[in-house]
């Protein structure tokens, strides 16, 4: 390889299928591959996923593991039953920073254990609006100091632990109203009024890397923020000091590739100043490395690309590395903080307890793109606790009944349905998994957990059935 290509090749993050290291990963890899990303798909049980990392650094000790593991909706490790860590928002409910910094420690002991290296959060985006479909519950809140407060505690937990932080989306993905994975969000209100506060913070607490957003900011510029000289170079690097790791958000994503390929947005993104390419939720395949190597070969023989531009990336990617140890352990501490945080989270009113016989209607809301597939509901954490629940679709006489919601704000149709049910049953509990920004007019019981993880259901059916 050239030396262009070699440090090309040391900028990105691919993704790739299977819960073994296919033989690409494994070439790439041995070739100085930056690191990889593990998804969902790419993990059965914590003692395979610890052998596939120990397969991969087999390869190449340096490489970087990376997962998008933030708690709450959206986890990896735990996608096959729900995240047994509380997510942000019920983070922020519970409002206790040293909570948040134990719950973040115990989940980066585990990924250490695991030997990954980095994990793609937290999101410190401040939730400023409602109606935003892919921040929500990923959020610590919608008050940027608070936000910036528990930023800093989640940063200092997972680092303490040994696990490289990443503070996303800069510069502040909470203020819109569609989702990059879909199409490109423009945020209109200037981040320094709120947005930046919390990345001020990781930036201050020594956070390892920053990930951009696919999101225009109208204040800044017209261009995406990811392929942004002045939003990834001048305001990030330049306003706000940081000098740790830039990591792009996916670059399949339809929010940066329109009229774009693959290859072209990773050229841009290292010439607006980002350092690490990830690839690989949509993409995951060798065919994507090579065309993004490619791109960027053709762009520094252009000069499109300066190769000290480069050479500054792979720098700043490589010093994400740390030494794999090699004792795997697979820690259950922190268990109690992350219980501690879902029940002080739990905001509750009215007569919520129930029975032992309950007619339970869950109201599915479509997962976002970054949480995937991941189960959530009420239903299983009542059976936990001795009740006797059938799912239904309507009421049932003699029975409890209880409605499961997710962000029903965002659902005029399912509002209806409800108000119709609650007319009938005014009995019924009413349990939002959301964010809790529409409470049914008619709703005498009504509990709000602040997210739809697993140890947030438990919590509520504690409540309801001690």
């Amino acid at each position: 390889m050239t030396r262009v290509e070699q440090l090309a090749l040391g900028c990105i993050l691919p993704g790739f299928e299977g819960t073994v290291p296919p033989g690409w990963i494994r070439r790439r890899a041995a070739q100085g591959l930056g690191g990889v990303v593990l998804f969902a798909r790419n993990v059965e049980a914590d003692e395979q996923v610890a052998e596939l990392t120990a397969a991969l650094h087999a390869e190449h000790p340096q490489l970087v593991v990376a997962i998008d593991e933030e708690g709450g909706d959206v986890t990896r490790l735990d996608a096959r039953t729900g995240s047994r860590y509380p997510g942000n928002l019920a983070l922020g409910a519970a409002g206790d920073p040293g909570l948040t910094a134990q719950v973040a420690a115990s989940m980066g002991a585990r990924l250490a254990g695991l030997g990954i290296g980095l994990n793609l959060a937290p999101v410190v985006d401040v939730n400023s609006n409602p109606q935003n479909p892919i921040i929500g519950v990923r959020s610590f809140g919608s008050d940027p100091r608070a936000v910036a407060e528990h930023a800093a505690a989640w940063i200092a937990g997972m680092q303490g632990a040994g696990v490289a932080a990443c503070a996303k989306h800069f510069p502040g993905h909470g203020d819109t109203s569609v989702d990059s994975h879909v199409v490109l969000p423009v945020a209109q209100e200037d981040p320094h009024l709120r947005a930046l506060a919390p990345f001020e913070a990781a930036i201050d607490c020594g956070v390892a890397a920053i990930m951009s957003a696919h999101i225009v900011v109208a204040a800044i510029d017209e261009l995406p923020a990811t392929i942004s000289h002045k939003v990834m170079t001048e305001l990030l690097r330049g306003q706000l000091g940081f000098a740790g790791v830039a990591i792009t958000d996916g670059l399949e994503m339809k929010g940066l590739r329109v009229g774009r390929s693959v290859g072209e947005a990773a050229v841009l993104a290292l010439v607006a100043g980002c350092d690490a390419l990830c690839v690989g939720g949509g993409l995951s395949d060798d065919s994507v490395v090579e065309e993004i190597v490619g791109a960027i070969g053709a762009a520094v023989d252009e000069g499109r690309l300066t190769s000290e531009r480069l050479a500054e990336a792979a720098s700043r990617m490589a010093r994400l590395t740390r030494p794999i140890g090699a004792t795997r352990h697979f820690p259950t501490s922190g268990e109690e903080a992350a219980q501690q945080v879902a029940r002080r989270a739990i905001r509750a009113d009215g007569p919520v307890r129930i029975g032992d016989h309950a007619a339970v209607i869950r109201f599915g809301s479509p997962s976002s793109i970054a949480a995937g597939d991941i189960p959530w509901g009420i239903a299983a954490a009542l059976v936990a606790r001795g009740v006797r629940v059938t799912e239904a679709e309507t009421e049932i006489a003699g029975q409890a009944l209880v409605i499961a919601v997710r962000d029903l704000h965002r659902d005029p149709a399912h509002r209806a349905r409800i108000d119709g049910l609650l007319e009938r049953r005014p009995d019924a509990v009413v349990v939002e998994m959301g964010v809790p920004a529409c409470r049914p007019p008619a709703a005498k019981a009504y509990i709000a957990t602040h997210g739809s993880a697993r140890v947030c259901a438990d919590a509520a059916a504690e409540l309801m059935h001690p």
